[in-house]
């Protein structure tokens, strides 16, 4: 039997879904302790019904999640909105740090999975599709790298890298939380945050908190919905490049165009209370149709060679968080919030390294520089540099 749900069924469920999440780290310590994303928790139980299910034969799910990618595409466009050239100017070093700390891992991701696919005597092709291609990329990477394997002749290097993108997806939540927790009790982060008061970049963004005024979230929308419109264009002139690019590149720039014109001109005001809330809505709906859709039978079906590969790439991810990204940023509570984040976008996706970031910092206070970095690093700079060292390593390894 299958149960058919067309998209404003399929974003029902997906509130129930965050309901059921927000309710069970309410009642969970572990969940509230380890600071799992309320998403992902609803969201994997779902999932984990939905393969139960379709295992006994009882039910399958077929979901339409056409407002999938608005939502993602709305919430990254409100990450657009607080890309102002005022903050670039004083946060400029640590993106650069972080970026060059996020291309190691990208080398390392691929040097690990080709030196472990020729362990396994498999073709090294298959070793790229568990590395850099689905950990850093994620599944649109993935879609976009995979069949260029298999031309190559990596059979099933397609199927391996969906299920590697899906596997980071589950693990990047999992592992980002705990990592930043530890790193902050260990290190007493919120005791020296406090002291130590906020960064420059944090003070521009209080000086414009503000009372919420309702009437402002009619405007706040329309301005995203405007911004979404006019990146749409913009996808599809990078597109003509020839290079792949996330979907919602596009509306990124064209925010950060009207935020800029706003702060040199102030031809018209943008509301960035509203626009955040909108944006947090928009992120938490999305990960729940994304991690609610997550097909776990595919994970249930590889080799324990690939298994093995996964959770190598795992340990790598932890142990250079730890290690590498935490002390290049500063070994501060704003390093520590980065390191939740480039556990979630360097194993599959941003938008779990915004939700990695948001339930620390909801935990343990603000990190506004955290929030301005790893966005323009995760969506924009990092892709760049992905596509150029997986093209090398295929065409080195091929």
């Amino acid at each position: 039997m299958t149960l058919k749900l067309d998209m404003i069924q399929t974003i029902a469920l997906a509130a129930v879904v965050l309901f059921l999440g927000q309710g069970l780290k309410k009642k969970i310590g572990f969940l509230e302790k380890y600071c799992i994303p309320a998403p992902v928790v609803g969201g994997l139980i779902f999932a984990t019904l939905a393969l139960l299910l379709r295992q006994t034969g009882v039910l399958t799910f077929k979901m339409d999640d056409a407002l999938k990618d608005v939502f993602m595409t709305a919430f990254f466009t409100t990450v657009g909105f607080t890309a102002s050239f005022q903050l670039l100017k004083k946060g400029g070093t640590k993106v650069i740090i972080f970026l060059g700390a996020a291309v190691i891992l990208v080398v390392l991701q691929n040097i690990l999975g080709v030196s472990l696919a020729k362990a396994f005597n498999l073709n090294p092709l298959i070793g790229l599709a568990t590395g850099s291609v689905p950990m850093t990329g994620g599944h649109g990477t993935s879609g976009a790298f995979a069949p260029l394997f298999e031309k190559a002749g990596a059979v099933g290097a397609n199927t391996v890298a969906m299920a590697s993108a899906t596997f980071g997806l589950i693990m990047g939540s999992m592992i980002g939380g705990p990592i930043a927790k530890s790193l902050i009790e260990r290190n007493s982060l919120v005791k020296i945050s406090s002291k130590s008061g906020n960064s420059s970049a944090s003070s521009d963004i209080k000086e414009e908190a503000k009372k919420l005024i309702s009437g402002n979230f009619a405007a706040a929308a329309s301005q995203i919905i405007i911004a979404m419109g006019l990146g749409t264009i913009i996808s599809a002139i990078l597109q003509k490049t020839g290079m792949t690019f996330p979907p919602y590149i596009g509306a990124m720039f064209a925010a950060a165009i009207m935020r800029n014109i706003s702060d040199s001109t102030k031809a018209m005001k943008v509301h960035m209370e509203e626009i955040d809330i909108i944006g947090n809505i928009s992120l938490s709906l999305f990960l729940s149709m994304a991690l609610m859709g997550l097909k776990l039978w595919e994970l249930a079906d590889l080799a324990v060679p690939l298994v093995v590969m996964l959770l190598a790439q795992t340990v790598l991810m932890a142990i250079f968080a730890c290690l590498v990204t935490f002390n290049l940023m500063g070994r501060d509570y704003e390093a520590a919030v980065i390191t939740s984040g480039h556990c979630g976008f360097g194993m599959g996706a941003t938008p779990n390294a915004i939700a990695n970031m948001e339930t620390i910092a909801a935990k343990f206070g603000p990190a506004p520089a955290a929030f301005f970095i790893l966005p323009l690093v995760g969506s924009l700079f990092i892709d760049f540099f992905n596509v150029g060292i997986i093209t090398t390593f295929m065409n080195f390894v091929k």
